[in-house]
């Protein structure tokens, strides 16, 4: 479990993206490096989510040079996605074409989605651990998914509010496609457990002022409040709606498992989804991360750095198996050794991709309290 003070240690200890450098003679010997690009927000107020993906990212390049799984050294690229699409576009077009990336990781629904038809005309596979929109499934066929998508983390927590009595809900989205997703989702599955949406309310992206919304919420006669944004702007939500005198249950998902959300007094009883992760497992990957994470950054990983290690461990799995075959490692080479393989052994346990490159991993329901999340389902 994870004590507010570990989670914002690790956070502040997230390394900026560097090359790993190799002796000119080893990269002689050994050919050109692989080059992996990072498209992450790297300043303005998604900048938190870019410190944390990159931490992730770093460590599987460190464990990855020390077991000299591949052939060729590994080289680190970061193009700044500025958290926006425009910003994914231009990041992945100078990734693609000035970088020359062989695999970039991504990081948000809205970037991923502009990103893509770039990545995908010229076949460099795109690897997504943090945006949660569901229309991110079978976006490209270089685009692929190491974490969970958040249709499926809204079905995880339905059973538990079914049991929890909690039957009003309010709705605050962002009016983006993952906001609407959410809203959809919640529209479809709460009938199903005798629950159902009171009141829902749209904000802009990048908005930092919900009295007014707050205001609403108070008057919906909602039993929880659910709400749907990402970076920044959830704090502001929290603590708005607590200092506006909304007491109901707060709900949300994965994208709260950040140091700012998890250090602020007034997300105290905060109920959320993520991906399911035992760091007290024995299975060898797993416990590796575990114990290099804690003795790296004094406190324990978030499903972000696990998803980061994981899809950068991707790519050196795959690589892996293409050199063993002595086949190219290109787009069209990793794409059919995914297909391939299928299953991997990743940090949280054994991952399975379908057709159209989205994996499958279970999700639990947690709470934060006492300054730690304690796993409720």
């Amino acid at each position: 479990m994870l004590t507010r003070r570990q989670t914002l240690a690790a956070a502040m200890a997230a390394p900026v993206a560097v090359p790993l450098a190799a002796p000119r003679l080893a990269r002689a010997q050994q050919g050109q490096p692989y080059v992996v690009g990072t498209l992450f927000p790297m300043a303005g107020p998604n900048a938190e989510y870019g410190g944390v993906f990159t931490a992730g990212v770093q460590m599987a390049l460190d464990h990855i040079a020390a077991d000299r799984m591949l052939g060729r050294p590994v080289e680190l690229r970061a193009q700044d996605s500025q958290g926006t699409p425009q910003g994914g576009a231009t990041g992945m077009t100078k990734l693609a074409s000035v970088d020359r990336a062989n695999y970039v990781l991504v990081g948000f629904t809205g970037v991923s989605k502009a990103a893509a038809p770039i990545a995908a005309r010229a076949k460099v596979p795109m690897v997504n651990g943090g945006g949660v929109g569901p229309d991110l499934a079978g976006l490209s066929p270089y685009f692929w998914n190491v974490i969970p998508l958040v249709n499926l983390e809204v079905r995880a927590l339905l059973p538990w509010l079914g049991r929890s009595g909690l039957k009003k809900i309010a709705l605050i989205y962002v009016d983006d496609p993952f906001g609407n997703a959410i809203l959809a989702e919640l529209r479809r599955g709460l009938p199903e457990v005798g629950a159902s949406l009171v009141g829902t309310f749209s904000v802009p992206p990048g908005s930092q002022q919900f009295a007014a919304v707050a205001a609403k919420v108070r008057d919906a006669g909602a039993d929880a409040v659910y709400f749907a944004s990402y970076g920044a702007q959830q704090s502001q939500i929290i603590k708005q709606l607590r200092d506006n005198g909304v007491s109901q249950q707060l709900l949300t998902y994965s994208g709260a498992t950040l140091a700012s959300v998890a250090a602020l007094p007034e997300a105290e009883g905060l109920v959320f989804t993520r991906q399911a992760a035992d760091w007290s497992s024995d299975d060898p990957v797993t416990k590796r991360f575990v114990t290099d994470w804690r003795a790296k950054h004094g406190g324990d990983p978030g499903s972000y750095h696990q998803n980061y290690y994981n899809g950068t461990r991707l790519f050196a799995l795959l690589a892996q198996g293409l050199e063993k075959q002595n086949r190219p490692v290109d787009g069209d080479g990793l794409r059919a050794e995914l297909l391939r393989v299928r299953e991997f052994a990743f940090v949280g346990g054994k991952a399975s991709f379908d057709d159209q490159g989205c994996v499958t991993m279970p999700i639990e329901v947690n709470k934060l309290q006492g300054g730690q999340y304690v796993r409720l389902s």
